[in-house]
């Protein structure tokens, strides 16, 4: 059974609910990216990542392939081509006993789709402020 947290993580990603999005995140979010060397901290810039990430990457290709769940954490497997790359990743997320979503890691192969991503999601991310 898939646990409460992905359900409406599943919701976002197909709607684009941002307000949902910012239910779901804990205020204390930690937010790990495949180009950023330092975690992210917070809801704020935890959003901003994820936004720019369902610009760039949730487009009509974009797919979750496999899922896995713990207790309190999951992984799930997307892909997705941008300018003809394709994709191939993985999210990893926990959430607190709230159901809200506390860490949030993505990883990104091959190395030129993370160049790819880097190179989007920088001009999403800077446009954002």
């Amino acid at each position: 059974m898939m646990p409460a947290p992905i359900e409406q993580w599943h919701h976002i990603v197909r709607s684009r609910d941002m307000a949902a999005l910012g239910r779901l995140l804990a205020d204390d979010v930690v937010f790990t990216s495949p180009v950023v060397h330092t975690p992210q901290l917070g809801k704020a810039i935890t959003t901003k990542y994820l936004q720019a990430a369902l610009q760039v990457l949730n487009n009509d290709t974009f797919t979750y392939l496999n899922e896995w769940y713990g207790a309190d954490s999951a992984v799930l497997e997307f892909q997705s081509t941008v300018d003809g790359i394709v994709i191939n990743g993985i999210d990893m997320i926990g959430w607190n006993g709230a159901g809200q979503i506390n860490r949030f890691k993505v990883m990104v192969r091959p190395l030129r789709a993370m160049n790819k991503l880097h190179e989007h999601m920088g001009r999403m991310l800077q446009a954002a402020g």
